[in-house]
C-alpha cells in the first residue's frame, strides 16, 4: 500500500514517548467496508496520518478461559490473526486494518511451540506461576526474529491469566493466594520492563469467574455438567451462599485490586518507552443471556467453559475500545451479548491511552496519616494541676491503655489476612506512638505537642508483654472478664517503671472493651450479658480507682459493631465474607432480622445504657485526683462509603473487621476531640469519612472535659406515661378460608371459632393486677382473656377477634361463671391436667354457641411451674418421666376425643431468672422463696442448683420429643406444636440496670398485667413462625407494633408438616448437669449489651453461668403456680 510524503515524513521522525503512540495507521480498505459491520466501524476512522508505528501484536498468556480450547486454537482475540477483520474479529486483526505489516500474530491451530504460534506464547492450562518462564520465551523470540527491530519497533503485548488459579483454589488456598498470583504477575511485568524496549503492555483484569456456575445450574441448555465439574471444580461445586463461594469470589476480587495496585503503583512508569496499563472490560462482566432470560451456551465452547469464537470476537472488541478509552474512565462491566461497536481513536488524544497521557493521577502509594495541630496555648497548668477536673493536655505526663485488639493493633498495617494478627502497637488510636503527628496521627503524637516528655505510649509491633509495649496492656480477643487482670498488670508496671513517678504525675488511661464479648454474645448470653458485663468494667475502675493517684480514665463507651454487617453482606465488596462467622458470628453471620442479630442489637444498647448509669452514679468522683469519663463517639458508627456508594475498605485492614491506618488515625483524631468537648455535648456518633479536624481546647477552660467541670447533671429518661398494655394490629387479609378447611395445616386465624385453655395460676392471670394475688384475673389472661380490646390489652383472644369478631370460648372478668373455655386452675401440676382437659372436651360438647364437630378449635397450655418448683421435695412425684407422661395423658384425650384442634404447648419457662428478680427485691425474695423453693433456695453453684437446671431443661427437652415424635400426626384435623418464646428467659431491666419490677405481681413469681400482654404477643408471633424458625425468647419491650401478620404466601398457623418437617426432625439434647440448657438474657428497656468497636475474635465459649446472690425479704401471702 502506498504511502504519501506526509506519512513517511512522521515514520522517520518517530514516536520517543508510549503515551504517543498511535494505532498504526493505514489505509482503510474501502472495498471490505460494506461486508461487516465492525469493520465499517473501522472505515469511518478514515485515514489519519501513520506515526512510528507498532509492527508487534504479541499476547501473554490468556488462561484456559481463552486459550484452553479443544483442539488449543490459537485463533485469540488478543493475538489471533485468521483471516481478517471482514471474517474474524480478533485485536491483530484490528489493528492490520490500520497496519497490514503488523507482525507477531499466530494463526491457525497448535501449541506455543508450532510455528504458527508465532509470539502467542500462551500455555494451555497456564497458572500465573507460569506467566515468568512465558515471558522469557517470548523476549527470546523477539530478539531472535529478523522480521523484528527489537530495539525501535513498537511492541503491543497482552497479558491474561488467572482463571485455572480460581478453578484450583480450594485446593491449595495458600498457593494460590492473591498475594502469590500478583507477586507471580511482577516478577512477569519487571522482566518485561527490564528486557523490552518500545512496549504498551495490556494487563487485562481477571474475570468474575463465578458467573460461570450460573451456566452449570441452568437446566435449559446442553452444557456437560461433569466436566464443567472437573475442569473447574473449586468455581463450580460449591454451595450457593457457601463459606466456600465466599472465599473464591474474594480470592477473584482481591486478584483484580492487586493487579490494579500493582499497575497503579508506578512500578512501570520509569521511562518514555514503556508502560503497562490496566484493561478492566471483563471486572464485573455478566452472563451473556438468551431472549428467555437463560444463560447463552452459544457464547461458550462445547465444554461450556471455554469461550467460543463469538466470545472471543466480542472480547477483543471491548479490549481495543478498552485501549483508546482514558485511564480513570474505562469501561469495567462489558455486556457480552449486547452490540459492541468499535470506537475510532480521537483527533484530539489519538494515542493508546496510558495512565500519562489520560492525566490520570495515581493513588498515593505511601498515604500520609499525619495531622496539623492549629492551637497556639500548649503550656501546662501554672501552678501546676491539683485537681483531674482542671486538667490540661500539657499537664499528663503518663499515657496508658487497655483494651482488646482494637488497641493492640492488630492489622493496623496489613497488606495480608495472614499478617492481621501482626500487633502494629505504635500505630494504635489510642496508645501508639511511632514517629510524630506530621505523620502518624495518634493520641499520644496529639498530646505530645502539648508534652514532649510525654511517656507510656506502645512503638513498633509486639505483644503486651514485650518493652516496646510499655503501658499499652491490650490483648487481642480480650473480653470485658479479662479487663480487671489488665488492670492489675498496668498498676504493676507504672508502679515499678523509673521513668515514672506514680504519685506525682498525671495519668490518661484509655479503656475500650466489649467487641468480643458482643460477637460470642448469642452462643452464652448469660455469661456476657449487660449484668456481667457492667460488673468486669466496675471491677476494673475499681481496682484503677483505688490504686492510681492522679488519673482521668476515657472510657470510650461500647460501638454499635452491627453496622459492620455492610462489610459482608454485598459481595462486590472485596472482604473475605468467609471468615465471618470466625470474625464476629453473631453479628456478621445470618439475616438481619434474626434472632441472634436482634438480641445483639439490643444488647449494645444495655451495656452503653449499664455503663452511663455507673459513671453517673458519682462512684469514681470521690476526689480531685481520678475521675472517669465516658467518650460516646462510638456509639453510633458510620460505614465509610466510596465514589459508588460502596464500603469504603480502605479504612480497615484486610478482615476488613479492624480498622487500618487510615481508620485508627480517624479514631485518634475524633476521641480527641471528644476528650476536650464537654460531658452532655460530646459527640456521640462516628464517620470514618468524614474530615476531622483537630481542635484546640477552649480558651475559657482549656481543660479535658469531666463530669464536674462541665457542670454535668445526669438527668433520668423521662417516658410518656403509659395507659395500657394494648397493641396494633392491622392485617391486610383477615378474612377466613373461602371453604372451611378440612387440614389443620391449612388453617389460617380467622377460620378459628373457638378458643380454649389448660394450665395454671400463670394461665388464670394471678397477680394481673398488683398488688392482689388473690383474684384470678381470667379476663386478663394472656392466652384465653378476652377482657376490652386489643388496643387496650394484648391477649391472645383480642387479636383473633380482628379476624373473628365471634370468636367463643375466651374468659371475661374474674368469675368462674364466666370463665368460657379457660379449665386452668391456681396451684393445678402437671398431673392435673389430664381431668382439665376431660373438662374442656365436655364443655365444648355440651356448648350450644359451636359446632363440635365443624368448628375449629385453639386450645393452649401452658403447666410444670408447680412440678418444677416442687421438685426437690418430692422427685418421684415431679419427677420428668411422670410431667410427660401426664401430658401425654392430656394430649391423648385431645387427640380420641376432639375434632379439628390446634393445639399450642407453650414451652416452660426457664427459671434462672427468677433468681436475679428475688435478689433484687428484698420485699419479696421471702415470699418467691417459699412459692418455688426448690429453684430459690440453692445456693449458688451448688450441686442442688445444677440439678434443677438439669431438670428444667430435661421438662423441656423430654415434651418436645413427645410432641416431634409423630404420635399426634396421623389425623389431617388435629395439630400439637411447641411455642418456645419461654425457652430463654429474658429478665427486663429498668433505665438504673435492675430488674423491671412494672412486669411482675406483687411476689415477683406472676405477671402482672403487662407481663400477661408480653406473653400474648409473644405466643402470637410464635404461631405464625415456621417450626424451627420461631424466636425462643422474648423481648419484653413496649412496642405497640410488635404484632405480626401471616404471611400473605402462606397465610396459615405453622404446623410441623407445613413448615416442611417430617417426623422427629426437631429435637433437643438432654444436657449434662453441669452445662445449662439455655441462658437468662438480662435486657434494659431499650435493649441488652454493649461491645468495643473492634475485635479479633479468639475466646472460647464459657460455660460456667454467674448468677446473682438471693436475697431476703419479708413475709407475704403466696400462691404456688
Amino acid at each position: 500500500m502506498k504511502e504519501n510524503k506526509e506519512d513517511m515524513d512522521i515514520m522517520s521522525a518517530g514516536v520517543e514517548s508510549v503515551s504517543d503512540v498511535v494505532p498504526p495507521w493505514g489505509q482503510a480498505p474501502g472495498a471490505r467496508g460494506a461486508q461487516h459491520s465492525q469493520q465499517r466501524a473501522l472505515y469511518l476512522c478514515g485515514n489519519p496520518k501513520r506515526g512510528h508505528s507498532p509492527t508487534l501484536s504479541i499476547a501473554l498468556p490468556s488462561p484456559s478461559d481463552l486459550t484452553n480450547t479443544f483442539p488449543s486454537f490459537l485463533l485469540l482475540d488478543s493475538v489471533g490473526g485468521n483471516e481478517n477483520i471482514s471474517t474474524v474479529t480478533t485485536l491483530p486483526n484490528i489493528l492490520r486494518e490500520f497496519n497490514p505489516s503488523l507482525v507477531g500474530y499466530s494463526i491457525g491451530t497448535g501449541t506455543q511451540n508450532s510455528n504458527n504460534a508465532s509470539l502467542n506464547q500462551a500455555v494451555a492450562g497456564a497458572r500465573a506461576e507460569d506467566v515468568p518462564e512465558q515471558v522469557r520465551k517470548l523476549v527470546d523470540r523477539m530478539k531472535n526474529d529478523t522480521r523484528i527491530d527489537f530495539q525501535n519497533d513498537w511492541k503491543l503485548i497482552t497479558l491474561f491469566i488467572g482463571g485455572n488459579d480460581l478453578c484450583t483454589v480450594c485446593e491449595n488456598p495458600v498457593h494460590y493466594s492473591p498475594e502469590n498470583y500478583t507477586y507471580n504477575i511482577q516478577i512477569a511485568l519487571d522482566l518485561l520492563h527490564k528486557e523490552v524496549p518500545r512496549a504498551y503492555v495490556n494487563l487485562v483484569t481477571m474475570l468474575y469467574i463465578a458467573r460461570l456456575r450460573e451456566l452449570h445450574q441452568s437446566k435449559n441448555n446442553s452444557c456437560p455438567k461433569l466436566l464443567m465439574r472437573l475442569q473447574c471444580p473449586c468455581v463450580i461445586s460449591p454451595k450457593n451462599d457457601s463459606n466456600e463461594l465466599k472465599k473464591l469470589i474474594y480470592f477473584n476480587r482481591r486478584y483484580q485490586e492487586r493487579t490494579r495496585q500493582l499497575v497503579e503503583s508506578g512500578r512501570y512508569d520509569t521511562k518514555d518507552d514503556f508502560t503497562v496499563v490496566l484493561q478492566p472490560f471483563l471486572t464485573n462482566i455478566e452472563m451473556p443471556k438468551t431472549q428467555e432470560g437463560w444463560p447463552d451456551e452459544s457464547y461458550f465452547a462445547p465444554d461450556c467453559f471455554h469461550f467460543s469464537q463469538k466470545s472471543h470476537s466480542q472480547a477483543a472488541r471491548a479490549l481495543w475500545n478498552n485501549m483508546l478509552e482514558p485511564v480513570g474512565e474505562k469501561t469495567d462491566s462489558q455486556k457480552m451479548d449486547g452490540e459492541i461497536v468499535l470506537k475510532c481513536p480521537s483527533e484530539a488524544e489519538p494515542f493508546l491511552r496510558t495512565y500519562k497521557n489520560s492525566n490520570y493521577t495515581y493513588p498515593n502509594q505511601t498515604p500520609n496519616y499525619g495531622s496539623q495541630l492549629p492551637c497556639e496555648d500548649r503550656s501546662p497548668s501554672s501552678p501546676p494541676a491539683t485537681s483531674v477536673h482542671s486538667l490540661k493536655p500539657a499537664d499528663v505526663k503518663i499515657v496508658a491503655a487497655l483494651g482488646d485488639s482494637l488497641t493492640a493493633g492488630s492489622g493496623i498495617a496489613s497488606d495480608t489476612l495472614q499478617d492481621v494478627i501482626t500487633q502494629y502497637r505504635g500505630l494504635s488510636w489510642s496508645i501508639g506512638g511511632d514517629e510524630s503527628l506530621e505523620n502518624v496521627t495518634t493520641l499520644p503524637n496529639i498530646l505530645r505537642e502539648f508534652n514532649v516528655m510525654i511517656t507510656g505510649y506502645s512503638t513498633g509491633i509486639g505483644n503486651e508483654n514485650d518493652s516496646n509495649a510499655f503501658l499499652n496492656q491490650a490483648v487481642p480477643g480480650a473480653l470485658a472478664e479479662h479487663l480487671p487482670a489488665q488492670a492489675r498488670s498496668l498498676v504493676s508496671l507504672m508502679k515499678t517503671d523509673q521513668r515514672i513517678d506514680f504519685s506525682a504525675d498525671w495519668k490518661l488511661i484509655t479503656v475500650h472493651i466489649g467487641a468480643n464479648d458482643l460477637c460470642i454474645y448469642c452462643k452464652d448470653p448469660d455469661h456476657y450479658s449487660a449484668g456481667n458485663y457492667i460488673k468486669r468494667i466496675q471491677e476494673t475502675l475499681d481496682i484503677l480507682h483505688k490504686e492510681v493517684p492522679k488519673a482521668l480514665v476515657s472510657l470510650v463507651d461500647v460501638g454499635d459493631i452491627t453496622a459492620l454487617r455492610q462489610l459482608f453482606v454485598d459481595p462486590s465488596v472485596q472482604c473475605p465474607t468467609y471468615l465471618a462467622d470466625y470474625l464476629c458470628s453473631c453479628v456478621l453471620t445470618g439475616e438481619e432480622n434474626s434472632e441472634n442479630f436482634t438480641m445483639v442489637r439490643d444488647a449494645i444498647k444495655a451495656y452503653q445504657l449499664g455503663i452511663q448509669r455507673l459513671i453517673e452514679s458519682g462512684r469514681y468522683d470521690t476526689h480531685e485526683n481520678f475521675t472517669v469519663v465516658i467518650q460516646p463517639l462510638l456509639q453510633n458508627l458510620k460505614v465509610p462509603l466510596d465514589q459508588k456508594e460502596k464500603p469504603d475498605v480502605s479504612y480497615f485492614a484486610p478482615d476488613c473487621f479492624h480498622p487500618s491506618q487510615k481508620g485508627h488515625s480517624q479514631l485518634a483524631r475524633a476521641l480527641w476531640n471528644t476528650m476536650l468537648q464537654p460531658v452532655g455535648q460530646k459527640a456521640d456518633s462516628f464517620d470514618f469519612s468524614a474530615d476531622i479536624v483537630l481542635g484546640c481546647p477552649a480558651q475559657n477552660s482549656p481543660f479535658l472535659g469531666t463530669y464536674k467541670n462541665s457542670n454535668y447533671t445526669p438527668v433520668e429518661p423521662t417516658r410518656e406515661p403509659i395507659e395500657n398494655w394494648g397493641s396494633e394490629l392491622s392485617c391486610p387479609d383477615h378474612t377466613p378460608s373461602s371453604h372451611v378447611p378440612t387440614s389443620v395445616h391449612e388453617l389460617r386465624p380467622a377460620d378459628i371459632k373457638a378458643i380454649g385453655a389448660l394450665g395454671d395460676s400463670l394461665t388464670t392471670a394471678v397477680g394481673a393486677k398488683v398488688p392482689d394475688l388473690q383474684t384470678d384475673w381470667r379476663g386478663l389472661s394472656w392466652s384465653i382473656g378476652g377482657d376490652d380490646t386489643l388496643e387496650i390489652q394484648a391477649t391472645l383472644p383480642n387479636i383473633l377477634k380482628k379476624f373473628n369478631p365471634n370468636l367463643f370460648g375466651f374468659s371475661t372478668g374474674s368469675s368462674k361463671e364466666t370463665a368460657g373455655f379457660n379449665v386452668a386452675e391456681r396451684n393445678a401440676a402437671a398431673r392435673d391436667m389430664p381431668a382439665q382437659a376431660g373438662a374442656l372436651v365436655e364443655l365444648m360438647r355440651s356448648s350450644s354457641k359451636i359446632n363440635f364437630k365443624e368448628d375449629w378449635k385453639l386450645i393452649t397450655i401452658l403447666v410444670g411451674g408447680s412440678d418444677l418448683c416442687q421438685y426437690c421435695l418430692d422427685k418421684e412425684t415431679y419427677s420428668v418421666q411422670k410431667y410427660v407422661k401426664h401430658l401425654q395423658d392430656t394430649l391423648d384425650i385431645f387427640y380420641k376425643e376432639l375434632p379439628r384442634v390446634f393445639i399450642n404447648v407453650v414451652e416452660m419457662l426457664e427459671f434462672s431468672g427468677l433468681r436475679q428478680i428475688t435478689a433484687s427485691s428484698s420485699v419479696c425474695a421471702l415470699t418467691a422463696k417459699k412459692v418455688c423453693p426448690c429453684f430459690l433456695n440453692p445456693e449458688e453453684n451448688s450441686s442442688e442448683l445444677q440439678e434443677i437446671k438439669r431438670v428444667n431443661r430435661d421438662f423441656q427437652a423430654e415434651a418436645l420429643q413427645l410432641i416431634n415424635s409423630g404420635r399426634y400426626e396421623q389425623r389431617q384435623d388435629f395439630a400439637v406444636v411447641i411455642q418456645p418464646f419461654f425457652r430463654n428467659t429474658l429478665l427486663p431491666l429498668d433505665s438504673t440496670s435492675r430488674p423491671d419490677m412494672s412486669f411482675f405481681a406483687a411476689d415477683c413469681f406472676h405477671f402482672s398485667v403487662r407481663g400477661y400482654a408480653e406473653m400474648a404477643m409473644a405466643l402470637w408471633n410464635n404461631m405464625l413462625e415456621p417450626v424451627g424458625e420461631k424466636q425462643t425468647y422474648n423481648n419484653f419491650t413496649h412496642d405497640r407494633s410488635k404484632l405480626r401478620c401471616p404471611n400473605p404466601e402462606k397465610p396459615f398457623l405453622f404446623t410441623r408438616r407445613n413448615s416442611g418437617f417430617g417426623n422427629s426432625d426437631v429435637t433437643l439434647e438432654k444436657t449434662d448437669s453441669s452445662v445449662p440448657y439455655w441462658a437468662v438474657i438480662v435486657t434494659a428497656v431499650a435493649g441488652v449489651l454493649v461491645g468495643s468497636l473492634l475485635g479479633w475474635v479468639v475466646s472460647r465459649r464459657r460455660t460456667k453461668k454467674h448468677q446473682c446472690k438471693a436475697g431476703t425479704g419479708n413475709n407475704m401471702k403466696t400462691t404456688p403456680l
